[in-house]
């Protein structure tokens, strides 16, 4: 299966039996299906002269590296604001909702990019091997009986089933080992949630509703035509769009405003860890409190880590999750590259805030005092209901910590 618009379809793969023949995957069998990196072909109507755009100036330097990194280009069409038919308002609390509202998912969608899409009669241990192998945090789930797509495995479900059947580091968790995806989910049938998609065509106040409005952090872009999954979208993918062109549209004036001021952010029952808590602990911090990651902190309540959900990925890549009674100190001793907790106080302005989440590329930001105590959590998914959401008197039930 391929990522075009002119690629194949996904049901007549399967039925072919084209599925996983990706050389070099020591996870995955013909139940894997891999969409591997094509360029996207662009239509006329996207773009100038019917050639793709290209890199234009950017103003600001991390912009741009940013923007070299992600394949997300700004092209001469976009660049003349004048030229879109944007009516911008002297402090319009809505300049950001407005230029998302006349862009498209389709515009995110990089030139290149890898998606391992999963058949839901695959073993539900090679499809976690599949995700760390791929360096991917999600993939679609296809019913190649109902030959349709019916929902994403992400991490959640991964630590739920380690929630669900870990017992002691003597008993072998078998439903890991042996249950096909399929299983797993028609045990949870109950708790599942139906499949959330969005089309190219569909604007970005569209998709960031969607995300907010039903606490997913990962919405996939299908193809009208031939239902294939063109692109997963993101909170941070849609904030660092937006952030390509924040010196060129009209500033509010509550971007100088603080998130005290604002109310932006969780600050009520914030749940922590510490370097002593268990893994099997924290997992069940994760599944009962349905939080995306626990501050670690010291005797004193001052924040020292984080301990998040990508990280209980780690525990399938070095095929650990059979003891989850070692503590988060001894677990996160695995965890390469750390630059260390990225953090905020609620005296820093919303632009601030914004310019450190984007920058450091991470999901959320943690709140503290000014002797380091753990306050609250800002997440991307707040500050895009904030910044799209509320001018436009939409409802959000997001938190800072749902996933």
């Amino acid at each position: 299966m391929v990522n075009s618009r002119g690629g194949r379809e996904l049901s007549s793969l399967v039925e072919m039996g084209l599925a996983g023949k990706m050389e070099g995957c020591w996870a995955c069998c013909s139940s894997c299906l891999f969409v591997l990196a094509e360029p996207r072909r662009r239509t006329q109507s996207m773009s100038l002269g019917g050639e793709r755009p290209h890199r234009g100036n950017v103003n600001s330097p991390r912009a741009f590296t940013m923007l070299r990194h992600d394949g997300l280009c700004k092209s001469e069409e976009y660049l003349d604001l004048r030229r879109e038919k944007i009516e911008f308002g002297v402090d319009d609390d809505a300049v950001y909702a407005k230029f998302l509202s006349h862009r498209s998912c389709y515009d995110l969608i990089p030139t290149s990019s890898k998606l391992v899409v999963f058949d839901t009669q695959l073993l539900v241990k090679k499809a976690f091997y599949a995700l760390v192998y791929n360096g991917v945090r999600a993939a679609p789930l296809w019913d190649s009986q109902k030959h349709e797509f019916v929902g994403m495995l992400t991490i959640s479900d991964f630590i739920s089933i380690l929630h669900k059947y870990y017992k002691s580091p003597l008993v072998k968790m078998d439903e890991l080992e042996e249950h096909k995806i399929d299983t797993w989910r028609e045990e949870l049938k109950a708790q599942l949630k139906s499949f959330v998609w969005i089309a190219p065509d569909d604007s970005l106040v569209d998709a960031v509703k969607t995300l907010v409005q039903n606490r997913v952090h990962r919405l996939p872009i299908l193809d009208p035509i031939n239902g294939n999954v063109l692109y997963i979208l993101t909170h941070k993918r849609i904030l660092r769009f937006l952030y390509l062109y924040i010196y060129e549209l009209p500033r509010p004036s509550y971007m100088n405003k603080t998130l005290e001021e604002l109310k932006i952010g969780t600050y009520d029952n914030i749940e922590t860890a510490t370097p002593g808590t268990t893994l099997i602990v924290a997992l069940n911090q994760f599944v009962t409190r349905r939080i995306s990651a626990l501050p670690i902190v010291d005797p004193q309540g001052k924040l020292i880590n984080i301990y998040a959900k990508f990280d209980v990925i780690n525990l399938a890549a070095e095929k650990t999750y059979n003891n989850l009674d070692i503590t988060i100190e001894q677990a996160l001793k695995h965890r390469q590259n750390f630059e260390g907790v990225t953090k905020c106080s609620t005296t820093e302005t919303l632009s601030a805030v914004m310019d450190r989440i984007v920058q450091a590329e991470v999901h959320r930001l943690v709140i503290v005092d000014p002797e380091g105590r753990v306050k609250g959590v800002v997440s991307l998914s707040d500050i895009l209901a904030f910044l799209v959401l509320r001018p436009l008197n939409q409802p959000s039930l997001s938190t800072s910590s749902a996933d």
